[in-house]
């Protein structure tokens, strides 16, 4: 057997007006973990898909089990051995687990001279696949009624039926519960102990740290160095990932006294008994509110439900002491409230857009002449005001928001609501999947915000985020709205007392 399962050598990719990777270097052992890091945009992913044949590389080499191999295509890729799970994930939302599962790839019978798909032989395959993984879901479910975290389990079931030799994960553990990212740990060990390689890409230093025997890490689209976990450190791993020493991982909070009393939500109720009921707050200017709880708390929904997305049984919401009747986003929009969605993919950029049209989308009224042309002078302004303001990093505003980083793409959803100029801005997970040098700029610009007078609400599943970044945390469970702690007095056991019981 070769000493390396996978190597790339030199791999260089461009793109107009950018170089993504500039001769990068990448061995992986058989039956090892190996972690790829680096801040958003370093070029982890576009390394990724050269190597599965998504992109087509302007030089390097691949090599598997010491072969030279060219890989032309996702199909070539999986007939070499190859599978992926992506961090933004492409269900067929109306199609079954088992037809997302076995997609291109259908078991087939003859049908008198037709051949049709084998139904019952891919439901009865796609049920022992994911028992395989523990998670054992509905073969016939619809996808489209799974959660995030289910649909990323099928995918990493997907990769397991493939019987692939290399796996990569990209943010494998971005949407999963603390229980799932065990039985996705339990997974990649089983893996292991059969040989296979993983390629594990994510952010998280505690599971990089628990679950991986190498590391590689790369800056701006260049190769930094590779080394055993056992030697190097954490400090290590964000000075070579961001270049520099990063002594505070949050900023100085907002110390200035808040203000008036922007957001006021008085008894709100979905019209759902299992989601959020009687829920009551206030949020004040120059405030980073935080919304803790575990997954399933109903914070999102509360949420989405204030910015008009979902209806509510009863409720009143006052903004600057003005009751309003927010019936859908619009309305909320029109009152002065932005909303960053936790699914950014899904929910939050337009993929196919370019990066002007993401930005300006919520505020196109502001830029119409005589009610019926684009001013796109002034587009262009806006979007060059913002790229500089939060060092968004892109060739120019025409590009496709889809080709940006995770972090990037965040920034321009930030950018986004700015040009509405809202008083209250929601913030669902808004670092989730993004590395942590970009994790600092969306905090500083968060803070930076509540010092201009605005109002943020901030959902977190990270209590370090919630205690470093809000001055004041409310916590959820089961629907309701259990706890509230102040900034300086919150710890992490504070909050996962509220956050697992109710207040009586």
């Amino acid at each position: 057997m070769a000493e390396y399962r996978l190597e790339m050598h030199g791999v260089s990719k461009s793109f107009p007006g950018v170089k993504a990777l500039d001769k990068i270097n990448l061995k992986v052992r058989p039956g090892t973990v190996h972690a790829l890091m680096g801040e958003n945009g370093a070029g982890k992913s576009t390394l990724m898909k050269c190597l599965f044949g998504i992109y087509h590389m302007d030089e390097g080499e691949v090599y598997l089990d010491g072969n030279k191999v060219e890989i032309h295509n996702p199909d070539d890729a999986l007939h070499k051995g190859l599978a992926m799970v992506h961090q933004e994930l492409q269900p067929i939302p109306e199609r079954t687990v088992a037809e997302n599962m076995y997609a291109g790839r259908y078991p087939t019978k003859k049908f008198g001279p037709f051949q049709v798909v084998d139904h019952k032989t891919m439901f009865e395959e796609t049920a022992k696949w994911l028992d395989d993984v523990k998670m054992p879901y509905d073969p016939k479910a619809r996808m489209g009624t799974m959660s995030i975290a289910q649909m990323q389990s099928v995918e990493i079931a997907k990769a397991v039926s493939l019987q692939a030799n290399v796996v990569i994960l990209d943010e494998p553990t971005s949407s999963l519960t603390d229980n799932e990212v065990e039985a996705l740990f339990r997974i990649i060990r089983e893996l292991k102990s059969r040989g296979v390689s993983l390629i594990y890409i994510s952010h998280k230093m505690a599971e990089i740290r628990e679950i991986c025997d190498e590391i590689t890490i790369m800056r701006d689209g260049t190769y930094v160095g590779s080394w055993s976990m056992d030697d190097i450190s954490d400090e290590e791993i964000v000075k070579q990932m961001v270049g520099r020493e990063l002594t505070n991982i949050y900023p100085p909070k907002n110390d200035a006294s808040l203000g008036e009393v922007l957001l006021e939500v008085k008894g709100y109720s979905s019209i759902h008994e299992r989601s959020f009921q009687n829920c009551s707050f206030q949020l004040r200017r120059g405030e980073i509110l935080g919304f803790g709880g575990l997954v399933g708390a109903q914070r999102t929904e509360l949420m989405e439900a204030i910015f008009g997305m979902r209806h509510v049984r009863s409720g009143e919401v006052y903004i600057k002491g003005q009751k309003m009747n927010i019936k859908r986003p619009q309305d909320a929009i029109r009152g002065g409230i932005g909303m960053i969605t936790e699914d950014r993919r899904g929910t939050g950029i337009l993929g196919c857009l370019s990066i002007a049209d993401n930005v300006s989308i919520s505020s196109l009224d502001q830029y119409l002449e005589m009610g019926i042309k684009l001013n796109k002078g002034k587009i262009e302004n806006l979007v060059k005001e913002n790229v500089a303001k939060l060092s968004i990093k892109t060739p120019d505003s025409k590009t496709l928001i889809q080709s940006l980083s995770g972090g990037n793409q965040q920034k321009v959803l930030i950018s986004r609501w700015l040009a509405n100029n809202p008083d209250i801005l929601i913030m669902d997970e808004p670092t989730r999947g993004i590395d942590v040098g970009a994790k600092y700029e969306i905090y500083q610009i968060m803070i930076d915000l509540a010092k201009q007078g605005k109002g943020i609400i901030m959902i977190s599943s990270e209590m370090p985020e919630l205690i470093g970044v809000s001055n004041r945390i409310l916590v959820m469970c089961d629907g309701r709205i259990t706890g509230e702690v102040q900034g300086e007095e919150a710890t992490q056991e504070r909050i996962m007392s509220f956050a697992t019981q109710f207040e009586k």
